[in-house]
């Protein structure tokens, strides 16, 4: 028997990406969860902590509930992190603003974790990626923000748009950057069933 997925994302880039993969959830949801880092918790630590209660909140919905049977949930969380310093999924300019300062002409690093539950089981992978931005000169600054793209993301930028031109340099996965390491991925829905 084949194995129905859920998406617990509200993100349309995780589906994108799933479907590049060939796969097509029969449900998407997006739970809410508090999503504020805790005390000393590392950048690697959030982004596990919350893909996973993203998992385990989707299960408990009544939709999910209902489809009864071999169901697997997929969640996902990226965070953006300098050193040990969580970059904002910037909703203000201000915001993105800060980020693209702090990221300009710098290394940082992705985590994006991934959490499958099915039959009571949950696996789970975090993924690391390093991303090199350009040196950000005034005008780049203020032709990105105003683009728009940045607004919801995590570290005020979206590296499957505009942002590409000015990232020069990148080790690890693309696909994690964007919102889902499809490598990775693609194994536990293999585990699960699903592919």
């Amino acid at each position: 028997m084949v194995t129905r997925l859920v998406l617990a994302s509200a993100s349309t880039r995780r589906l994108d990406l799933l479907a590049q993969i060939g796969v097509t959830p029969t449900l998407v949801v997006a739970p809410a969860i508090d999503e504020t880092p805790r005390g000393s918790e590392l950048p690697r630590q959030l982004a596990l902590r919350l893909a996973t209660q993203k998992a385990a909140a989707a299960c408990a919905l009544p939709e999910v509930v209902a489809l009864g049977g071999a169901v697997a949930v997929l969640a996902g969380d990226t965070v953006v992190a300098c050193g040990r310093r969580v970059l904002p999924k910037a909703e203000q300019e201000d915001e993105a603003r800060a980020c693209l300062a702090l990221l300009s002409g710098r290394r940082h690093r992705v985590h994006t974790a991934i959490a499958l539950a099915c039959a009571g089981e949950v696996r789970t992978r975090v993924v690391e990626t390093q991303v090199a931005f350009k040196r950000l000169d005034a005008g780049e600054v203020d032709a990105y923000i105003a683009s728009g793209e940045w607004r919801g993301k995590a570290g005020g930028y979206a590296i499957q748009g505009r942002a590409a031109a000015l990232i020069p340099w990148l080790s690890g996965s693309y696909s994690g950057v964007v919102g889902l390491p499809l490598a990775q991925t693609a194994v536990l829905l293999g585990w699960a069933g699903v592919v």
